[in-house]
């Protein structure tokens, strides 16, 4: 399994409504939510995490900044903010990613189709096997 944790900053005094979190992952780019009450922000939360890291290699993550030092930059900028960390299982993100299919018309022997319709070969399958090598 794989995880990630991250400091994120929720802050509310952005939005007219109370208990309306507007959530930042400063170490992640792109990766902001909002949430109605602590409990369904957390939960977006983690799932904004995964979902920006998901395909991110172990060794190219962002490092992390210690909460601690979020939590001084956030008393300065953002007095009404709070930091927590927020935790992500990246391989169930992956799980929710549903990846794009394309339609791809080829030309291929006559011989070599017969062949492969009588064997019971799915050519998209064989030929996205072949591509991902």
């Amino acid at each position: 399994m794989r995880r990630a944790v991250y400091p994120a900053v929720f802050d509310d005094s952005k939005n007219d409504e109370k208990d309306y979190y507007s959530i930042d992952f400063p170490d992640v780019p792109g990766a902001f939510s909002e949430g109605h009450g602590l409990a369904d922000s957390l939960y977006n939360a983690e799932q904004t995490l995964g979902l920006a890291l998901y395909d991110i290699p172990d060794n190219k993550l962002p490092k992390p900044t210690p909460i601690a030092t979020v939590e001084k930059f956030c008393k300065v900028h953002y007095p009404n903010a709070k930091v927590y960390p927020v935790a992500a299982d990246l391989d169930e993100a992956a799980k929710e990613v549903v990846p794009v299919m394309v339609r791809k018309n080829t030309r291929i022997p006559g011989d070599i189709a017969v062949r492969a319709e009588k064997a019971g070969i799915n050519f998209s399958k064989t030929l996205t096997k072949s591509l991902e090598k």
